[in-house]
């Protein structure tokens, strides 16, 4: 596979340029990336490596070895919310996706909730996608615990190292955001090669050791819980939902892609395809290769615990600091995302400050000021985990509950304008060059229904009061219904945030 460096060319003055004037926008940002960087903005963000690595244990701690079973599940349903963005990007190549397709899909309203949901979860998610140096650096070398001893996030010295770890990354990613997205396309294209070859040499040290065959993921393992295997199971699908979101950022980068309309529908669903087929290997080769299902550390330790006794330190440490560029591509990308969303949310006049939010450097090609905004939003997330650990697990829950709802914000009124007409039929239209767009044709309204029907469940399960989630420590009985409440809490504050003032509408291109 060739990887193509992205140029810093000046916007061009037709071509996609031309296309994107018909919706009311100039080309502002320098339109650079190819193929292979517009899939690895989607690979980076779901990131298997980094969040496999921190959520196996919640999956298998709920169900056992067959909580395996949610992952095909939670793909398939996501397989068809990718369906529907791949359709959307085809149509609407634009930066802050999801806002721009819920808002002329639904309207004003819509778009804006579409994109307030989105902004608070990406922000949310680069934060915790940060503070997960913790569980990695200081395995590498103890000099990395620079605040105490216990490198425990659930510590006081733990928690304090991982605030100052994860700040500095965000320094790092604000930095590569701010210099340009040829810096950013470069950065993330040798981390996701890093992050690819780490996979496929994690699955194969996990199948050359396997203790047991694959017909490990049908032990449902003892479950000592009054309400029966099937919740059980039910809530272990929390960890594939946590992990598999994300993967439509290739449409964020709409407006640096070239040939979008054709790109980047592919790449959304090669991204989420791509990590799908690689976390499914990785957790049958980790349930084949535990020393042991029963001892109680795989659901405490997770894959690091089976890297630790498959292989020699040497190894152990060099996949490990694989996982640590994981994690660095997996920040940049989400904060580069929640970047391109902010950008084009102030671009139509939505945020407080949109001006200067608006704004794009005619050197670098990129929108400044949304990067150093979103990365001081990150960074005071973070301080959240300073001897409040509960209260950060339980946001980055809530948070992911965000970016379902945003999800719905899209495929609900697409779903909508297909039943009442709205939506082109047949072929699906063609590009300004007369090329068929991606379209689901006549299978549209079976695979849009499903995508809202999934998202639906999926909202009702995540924010299901559970308090092995949301209070694991039990002190805090009022946060196992954090998810309910955070919802209302997040629609009031959208409400209050909401602008009012004057609405400049954007040309809608018919569909």
């Amino acid at each position: 596979m060739a990887l193509t460096t992205p140029t810093a060319a000046p916007p061009d003055k037709g071509g996609d340029a031309g296309d994107l004037a018909e919706f009311g926008y100039e080309q502002q940002l320098h339109r650079s990336l190819g193929k292979f960087a517009s899939f690895a903005a989607g690979f980076s963000f779901v990131s298997i490596l980094t969040t496999i690595f921190q959520l196996f244990g919640l999956g298998f701690g709920f169900a056992g070895p067959a909580f395996f079973w949610t992952w095909p599940v939670v793909f398939a349903g996501q397989f068809l919310v990718a369906l529907c963005f791949a359709e959307l990007a085809a149509r609407y190549p634009l930066s802050g996706a999801v806002y721009q397709w819920s808002r002329r899909l639904g309207g004003e309203v819509l778009g804006w909730f579409g994109g307030w949901f989105m902004i608070l979860a990406q922000i949310v998610t680069a934060s915790a996608a940060a503070i997960a140096l913790q569980v990695v650096l200081p395995a590498v070398w103890s000099g990395f615990q620079i605040i105490g001893e216990d490198t425990s996030l659930t510590s006081p010295s733990g928690a304090a190292n991982a605030v100052l770890l994860g700040t500095v990354l965000l320094v790092v990613t604000t930095t590569v955001n701010s210099v340009g997205v040829r810096w950013m396309a470069r950065v993330n294209t040798v981390g996701v090669v890093c992050e690819i070859v780490g996979v496929v040499a994690v699955i194969g040290v996990f199948f050359t050791h396997a203790q047991r065959g694959p017909q490990v993921v049908f032990d449902t393992g003892v479950h000592a819980g009054q309400s029966g295997y099937g919740w059980a199971w039910i809530a272990s699908g929390l960890m594939a939902a946590y992990v598999m979101v994300g993967f439509g950022s290739a449409g964020e980068l709409a407006e640096e892609t070239r040939d979008p309309r054709r790109v980047a529908p592919r790449t959304i669903r090669m991204a989420l395809s791509v990590s799908a087929l690689g976390g499914g290997l990785m957790i049958l080769g980790a349930l084949m290769a535990a020393p042991s299902l029963t001892d109680g550390r795989l659901a405490t330790e997770g894959l690091p615990y089976v890297l630790d006794t498959v292989l020699s330190s040497p190894w152990g440490t060099v996949l490990l600091v694989d996982v640590a560029i994981a994690i660095l591509i997996c920040t940049l990308a989400i904060q580069t995302a929640a970047s391109r969303l902010m950008f084009s949310m102030a671009r139509d006049e939505r945020l407080p400050f949109s001006k200067a939010l608006a704004t794009v450097n005619r050197r670098t090609g990129t929108p400044i000021a949304p990067a150093i905004v979103v990365g001081l939003a990150c960074v005071a997330v973070l301080l959240l985990n300073v001897g409040n650990s509960a209260i950060f697990s339980t946001l980055a829950s809530v948070c992911i509950i965000a970016i379902y709802l945003a999800y719905l914000l899209v495929t609900a009124p697409m779903l909508y304008r297909r039943l009442t007409g709205g939506w082109i039929s047949g072929a699906g239209g063609t590009d300004a060059e007369g090329r068929p767009l991606f379209s689901l044709g006549r299978w549209g309204v079976l695979v849009n229904a499903g995508a809202v029907l999934y998202g639906l469940v999926m909202v009702v399960n995540l924010s299901w009061p559970r308090a092995e989630i949301f209070d694991p420590a039990g002190t805090t009985p009022i946060l196992r219904w954090a998810g309910p409440i955070s919802i209302v809490a997040i629609v009031a504050l959208g409400i209050l945030c909401f602008p009012r003032g004057r609405i400049h509408p954007r040309p809608v291109r018919p569909l």
